[in-house]
């Protein structure tokens, strides 16, 4: 089963809406911004992932999807207006027939099955007097005023009823207050008789009524449902239950819209960035498992292969759950295959560890000390992962919730490969009475070259813990400047900008165009083909001697052209949508501090968050000075930057956690140390794997990709050193004003290693301060 590929990737299929005014509100640029977020939520209900969604000028919104299956379907979907209101019947427009010939055996709920109450909106200022409108069978009915309106929803669901023979229905639950204005309404139609049209109630649809059941029987007069809660039944499939559900719980678009394109548009990127990104991710990945394997030799091996699983584990798991990959999500992709090497290498360290420490008789039984010691960190390292992953996929939307997917997934997939496969396989070698006679060719008999370099020096590196803070503190001071003195660059996906479209003579290549443009001076332009001979430049805000730069370069490639559409665009990256991510990315840090408090110490939570944010105003520093964008390729590179930076912090204090089980009586700073030095091995390792891959598209890979690699680059080399030399020092730091602070309790008692008055304490027995 294929992956679905990206806008950047493989094209997609376009749609321009364009909104229409009403007699009580105005399509200004204001109520096509709101359209745009209704619109977003009812495509993240469609399952499309990573769309594009922007205002084209006051009144169009142009939508970009990927991989639809069904374009006209999906058009149907944005452009209805989902106006829902719910009418008492006032009585048949006219007399055709005997009442209640129209359905009206259907059943409007049951109190026994009524759902949570919900808030209803003002629906008194709702009411606009009577209306007439066919029901189901066509008959028309005079309608009441709207006693409840889509404001009032809290929730809709589609489900299918198999014990009551329902078949398809939407379960529509609504709002606190609004429970009451349901029982009120419900309760006034169930004084009429059975049959009568006045016992109805009418559920609207944009001006069609799309149920008018009966109240049931069994509802009181006066009473009326209480709950909440309705069902609208009908002849539904389960696909138009799920679409009448999607409209229901998404919302009204605040004005109507009017499809008035459709059109296949191309790849955002080129063919030939497309091979180089490939490409580079080949012999990156392949530079990775080759380092490995020199470090690790045989056990290397086994963990290339297990890596390789790895792969193809996540690979099925976001094909089967129909993920859209687009380029940075791959390249973000082959960088996780880099950093699940993390848990093989905690693995092999601490069984070289055991080995030389204990001297175990066996490779296999150091392996099983190794799986033994490492499952804490590992399993505390991903948990606190796939904290922010899931935070991020419930809160946030938009490109932010599809890198909570991909994260979680790669999670998950490195675990399996870590803990079950490769432990499996590197059992299974180690038994082997050839590997047994050469315990050298595994690669975990000796200590490594930096482990013995660490065990000859023994560096006192948190002697002056503060030493260390005042250098990243310098350090941020430095990147906040560039902030400060040369400001953020946002891309098009945060501030909007221009879309050109062309029609040509002749067909125009797209990467043509991007290289005559980045020649012209436009490098960040954005350019699609559309349709046969159409094409499309996105930029930021031009003036009108750079628009007809733009307009040149197009000409002298496609002989006549035409420019058949120039308007400002707003952002994809919407007010909303930034607002929702920050939330989520927000609680993912408080609950990653929440839990690293619950699993270790407060101290330890406060140490790694606080180097958590020092890597973020490194990284969104280095980029201010080095002019580069800030847009939804940074973004990615960012949320990666601060799983990678956690997941450095956890490790270490894992093992901090570890040495002061063991013992107490050693100073913290000196335990801290000892902790760095043990651990420092496997940091360097895991950079290194992850400093090949992103080194490999950095210098390999084009346009916005190598950004992306720039800028893991610099969060990976920022991480590894903030994990050392900004948490370590500053849970030292904390630690010590911590027992600073416990001091005074014990002032009375006599404390046999005080100085007398007049004395002097021998030189030997001064302690520095990072072990007070």
């Amino acid at each position: 089963m294929p992956i679905r590929l990206g806008l950047d990737l493989r094209g997609g299929t376009q749609i321009v809406l364009e909104t229409r005014s009403t007699p009580t509100t105005d399509a200004d640029a204001e109520a096509t911004d709101r359209t745009v977020e209704v619109l977003r939520g009812r495509i993240d209900a469609l399952g499309v992932a990573e769309p594009t969604i922007v205002r084209s000028g006051d009144h169009r919104v142009v939508v970009e999807l990927p991989g639809v299956q069904d374009p006209q379907q999906a058009a149907d979907v944005l452009g209805r207006t989902a106006q829902l209101t719910v009418h008492s019947v006032l009585g048949p427009a006219e007399v055709t027939g005997k009442a209640g010939d129209t359905g009206a055996e259907k059943e409007a709920g049951n109190p026994g099955k009524a759902g949570e109450a919900g808030e209803a909106g003002k629906a008194d200022s709702d009411r606009s007097g009577e209306r007439v409108l066919p029901d189901e069978s066509g008959r028309p009915l005079r309608l009441d005023g709207a006693a409840l309106t889509g404001q009032d929803v809290k929730g809709a669901d589609a489900r299918f009823d198999q014990q009551g023979g329902a078949g398809w229905h939407v379960t529509v639950d609504f709002e606190d207050a609004g429970s009451d204005r349901w029982a009120r309404v419900t309760g006034e139609a169930a004084c009429h008789p059975a049959g009568d049209d006045r016992r109805r109630i009418a559920i609207v649809l944009d001006d069609k009524i799309i149920s008018s059941p009966q109240v049931d029987p069994s509802v009181a007069c006066g009473a009326g449902i209480s709950g909440g809660s309705t069902r609208i039944t009908g002849s539904f499939d389960d696909a138009e239950a799920r679409e009448l559900a999607l409209l229901v719980e998404g919302g009204a678009l605040p004005v109507p819209v009017e499809t008035v394109e459709q059109r296949t548009i191309g790849a955002t990127l080129g063919d030939e960035a497309i091979s180089a990104g490939t490409w580079a991710a080949v012999v990156g990945t392949a530079l990775t498992a080759l380092f490995i394997i020199a470090v690790y030799r045989l056990m290397g091996a086994l963990a290339a292969v297990a890596l390789l699983c790895y792969g193809l584990i996540s690979y099925a798991a976001l094909a089967a759950i129909g993920a859209t990959l687009t380029l940075p999500g791959l390249a973000g992709f082959v960088l996780a295959i880099g950093m699940a090497v993390d848990a093989n290498v905690l693995v092999f360290e601490r069984a070289r560890e055991e080995q030389a420490a204990r001297g175990r008789p066996s490779t296999r039984s150091a392996l099983t000390a190794g799986f033994r010691s490492a499952f804490s960190a590992i399993a505390d390292s991903n948990i606190t992962t796939l904290i922010a992953a899931a935070l991020l996929f419930f809160l946030a939307s938009g490109p932010v919730k599809g890198f909570g997917v991909t994260l979680g997934i790669g999670v998950l997939a490195s675990m399996v490969s870590a803990l079950v496969i490769t432990r499996v396989l590197t059992e299974f070698a180690a038994s082997r009475p050839s590997v047994l006679r050469r315990p050298h060719l595994t690669g975990i008999a000796g200590t490594g070259p930096v482990r013995d370099a660490l065990l000859r020096r023994d560096p006192f590196l948190m002697r002056r813990p503060r030493r260390w803070l005042a250098v990243s503190g310098a350090v941020l001071v430095l990147a906040g400047s560039g902030v400060l003195a040369r400001g953020l660059d946002f891309g098009i996906e945060f501030t909007g900008g221009r879309l050109i479209e062309y029609s040509t003579a002749t067909e125009v290549d797209p990467e043509r165009a991007r290289t005559a443009l980045a020649e012209a001076g436009f490098p960040r332009a954005v350019v699609q083909s559309s349709g046969d001979h159409g094409l499309t430049v996105r930029t930021e805000e031009l003036t009108d001697d750079e628009a007809a730069a733009v307009t040149g370069a197009v000409g002298a490639l496609g002989g006549d052209t035409v420019k058949v559409r120039d308007e400002l665009i707003g952002p994809s990256l919407g007010e909303e949508l930034r607002r929702d991510a920050l939330i989520a990315l927000g609680l993912a840090l408080g609950a990653q501090l929440l839990y690293l408090a619950a699993r270790f110490r407060l101290l330890f939570g406060t140490a790694a968050v606080g180097a958590l944010a020092h890597d973020v105003v490194v990284l969104v520093g280095v980029f201010a000075w080095l002019g580069k964008p800030i847009d939804g390729v940074f973004l990615a590179a960012l949320l990666t930057v601060v799983g990678y930076s956690v997941n450095d912090s956890v490790v270490l204090f894992d093992r901090v956690r570890e040495l002061l089980g063991k013992d107490r009586g050693t100073p913290f700073a000196r335990l801290a140390n000892r902790a760095i030095l043990q651990t420092l091995p496997r940091t360097v390792n895991t950079g290194t794997g992850a400093v090949l891959i992103l080194a490999a598209l950095a210098v390999l890979a084009e346009g916005s990709l190598t950004d992306f690699a720039l800028a893991l680059l610099i969060g990976v080399v920022v991480g590894t050193y903030s994990s050392v030399f900004t948490a370590a020092p500053l849970a030292v730091e904390l630690h010590g004003r911590a027992a600073g602070r416990r001091t005074p309790r014990r002032a009375g008692r006599a404390d046999p290693t005080a100085e007398k008055p007049g004395s002097r304490r021998p030189r030997r027995q001064e302690v520095s301060q990072g072990e007070v």
